[in-house]
C-alpha cells in the first residue's frame, strides 16, 4: 500500500539496462532524483518552520537531536557531521545524532533495534535528552517503530518543545496500515513533515530518492541561512552535472568483482561519511557480506570496503570520519553486538589492506579514490579518471551530489551482477519486520511473473522463514522461496 515499496514504472526494465544500455539507465536514474528533490520545492513552508525551531533551540543554549534507523539513522549521522564540520567550537556539541543501534549500526545492520520503540527511547534517553531539547526523528516509510517509540516520547516529556517526524509518504496510507503510525499523526503534540516522493528507483530501497530528500530537507534547515537559495543550488547542482562518466566506473568495478578482487573506497575525511553510507548499504539491500570485523574468527569478506590511508589506528579513523569519538551502546545485554570493543573492529585504518590481504590471500585489492579537491570532485579507479567541478558549492550540496552519484553507481553494479530483477530487490537481506514483509511481497511478485497465483500470503511468509534457517548470509532468501514453491505448485 505505501508508495515508497510500490515498483517505479520507468525502471522496471532497470536490471536489463545495468547490462545492455548504461547511458539510459544512468540518465533516467538522474531524472528520477532531479524530480524528487523538487519535492523541497513544493515543502519550504514546513522546512523554514523546521528551520525556525532549530535556531531557538540553539539560541536557548538546549541540544538537537537526529535520530532514524538505517538509512535514515546514517543520514542524521552525516547531519551531525556536516554540522561539526562547519559549526563554532561553541556550538558543536549542539546537535547529537544516534541511530538505532549506536555507531555500530553505521557498518553493520543490528538487528532487532529497528523493530523496537523501547530501544529508541532507551537510546534518546542515554544520551541526555532533557527538557527543552528537539528532537528531529526522520523514518522514510513513516512506520519504524524504534523511531516512533523516540518521537512519542519527546513529545510526551517536553511538549512545549514540539518533536518533528518526517516521512516520506501520505497520511492516509499510513494510517489505514499501521496503529503505530496513525498514533503520531494524529498527536498535535508532534510536528510533521510529510515529504511523499513516490516509489523508488529500486522497490523499496529508500536509501534513495526517500533518503536524499529527507538529507536535503534537514540539511537546509539545519545548516544555512538562506533556505531558498540553498534549495536552489542543491537542485541546480545535481541537474547541471554530467552523471553519464559513470557507465565507465561501472563497468571497471564490476569486471573486478566478477574476477574475484575487492574494492577498497580511499576517500578524503571531509567526504567519507557519504562514502561509508553508500558501501554499507549495499549489504542490506543487496544480500552482500557486511564490513568484515577484525574480531571475528571466519567472516566473510565484504566486495568493498572504506578506506582512511591516512588514519594509523582504527580509534583515529572513527574520530576523523565522525569529528567526534564514536558511540557505542555501554548495554551490558548487548555490549557484544553494540559495544566500543565491537565497533572498533571494523578498522578502515591505513594497515586494513595489509591485514585483509592476509586474511583474504585468494582475493585481489583495487584502490577507487574520491576526493575532494576543493573546486572539483575526484573518481579514480585503475586507469579511469573523472573530476566533475563544483567549485564553491556548499558542503550540503556536495554531499547530496556525492550520494546521488554512488546511489546510482552501485545501483547499477548490483544490476550487472545479477542483484535485483528488474527493479525488485530479489537479493533484499530479510534482517527486520519491515525487511521480511519485502521478502514475501517481491517473492510472491516473482511468483506471479512466472504465472503462479495460487500462493496466499501467509503461505510465502512461511516459506520465506523456513528458507531463513536453510540459506547461506550471503544468498537470496526471494530467490530461494521462488524456487521452493516453484516446485510445489
Amino acid at each position: 500500500m505505501l508508495p515508497t515499496e510500490q515498483r517505479h514504472p520507468r525502471t522496471t526494465c532497470l536490471s536489463d539496462l545495468s547490462k545492455n544500455n548504461l547511458p539510459e539507465a544512468i540518465s533516467i536514474l538522474k531524472e528520477i532524483d532531479v524530480e524528487a528533490l523538487e519535492v523541497l520545492t513544493h515543502r519550504m513552508d514546513r522546512i523554514l518552520q523546521l528551520q525556525r525551531a532549530i535556531n531557538e533551540t540553539i539560541s536557548s543554549g538546549r541540544r538537537v537531536f537526529l535520530c532514524g534507523c538505517g538509512a535514515a539513522g546514517r543520514l542524521s549521522v552525516t547531519l551531525e557531521v556536516l554540522w561539526r564540520q562547519q559549526a563554532s567550537a561553541r556550538l558543536r556539541e549542539s546537535v547529537v545524532s544516534f541511530i538505532a543501534g549506536g555507531d555500530v549500526a553505521l557498518i553493520s545492520s543490528v538487528e532487532s533495534f529497528e523493530d523496537s520503540s523501547e530501544f529508541g527511547v532507551r537510546q534518546l534517553k542515554d544520551l541526555g535528552f532533557e527538557k527543552g531539547d528537539l528532537l528531529i526523528s526522520n523514518t522514510e516509510g513513516g512506520e519504524t517503530p524504534f523511531v516512533i517509540g523516540a518521537v512519542e516520547y519527546a513529545a510526551s516529556y517536553s511538549n512545549w518543545r514540539k518533536p518533528f517526524f518526517i516521512y516520506c509518504n501520505p497520511d492516509d496510507a499510513l494510517k489505514n496500515r499501521t496503529e503505530r503510525a496513525r498514533r503520531v499523526l494524529e498527536n498535535e503534540h508532534i510536528e510533521k513533515i510529510n515529504l511523499s516522493v513516490g516509489p523508488m528507483a529500486i522497490s523499496g530501497s529508500t536509501r534513495m530518492q526517500a533518503g536524499t530528500v529527507v538529507l536535503g530537507a534537514i540539511g537546509i534547515a539545519l545548516l544555512f541561512e538562506d533556505a531558498e537559495a540553498a534549495r536552489h543550488e542543491i537542485i541546480k547542482l545535481i541537474r547541471d552535472s554530467d552523471f553519464l562518466f559513470l557507465g565507465k566506473f561501472v563497468e571497471m568495478e564490476s569486471e573486478i568483482y566478477n574476477n574475484s578482487g575487492v574494492i577498497y573506497y580511499d576517500t578524503s575525511e571531509s567526504l567519507g561519511i557519504s562514502v561509508l553510507t553508500d558501501t554499507t548499504e549495499r549489504s542490506p539491500t543487496f544480500s552482500l557480506a557486511p564490513f568484515d570485523n577484525y574480531h571475528d574468527q571466519n567472516p566473510l569478506p565484504s566486495l568493498a570496503y572504506l578506506l582512511f590511508s591516512r588514519a594509523a589506528s582504527s580509534e583515529s579513523a572513527w574520530s576523523e570520519l565522525l569529528l567526534r569519538e564514536p558511540r557505542a551502546l555501554d548495554w551490558k545485554e548487548l555490549s557484544e553486538r553494540v559495544g566500543l570493543t565491537r565497533l572498533l573492529g571494523f578498522d578502515f585504518s591505513k594497515g586494513i589492506v595489509e591485514r585483509r590481504e592476509k586474511r583474504f590471500p585468494n582475493l585481489s585489492p583495487h584502490v577507487f579514490r574520491i576526493i575532494d579537491e576543493a573546486d572539483s570532485l575526484l573518481f579514480e579507479l585503475e586507469y579511469l579518471t573523472q573530476r566533475l567541478r563544483w567549485d564553491n558549492a556548499s558542503s550540503l550540496a556536495r554531499h547530496i551530489l556525492l550520494k546521488v552519484l554512488l546511489n546510482i553507481h552501485s545501483t547499477l553494479v548490483m544490476g550487472r551482477l545479477g542483484r535485483y530483477e528488474g527493479n525488485v530487490m530479489t537479493w533484499v537481506k530479510a534482517s527486520n519486520l519491515k525487511l521480511v514483509d519485502r521478502a514475501i511481497r517481491y517473492a510472491t511478485t516473482l511468483l506471479k511473473a512466472r504465472g503462479i497465483n495460487r500462493f496466499t500470503y501467509a503461505d510465502v511468509a512461511f516459506e520465506i522463514f523456513r528458507q531463513m534457517k536453510k540459506i547461506g548470509p550471503t544468498e537470496s532468501v526471494v530467490l530461494a522461496t521462488v524456487k521452493s514453491l516453484e516446485g510445489q505448485a
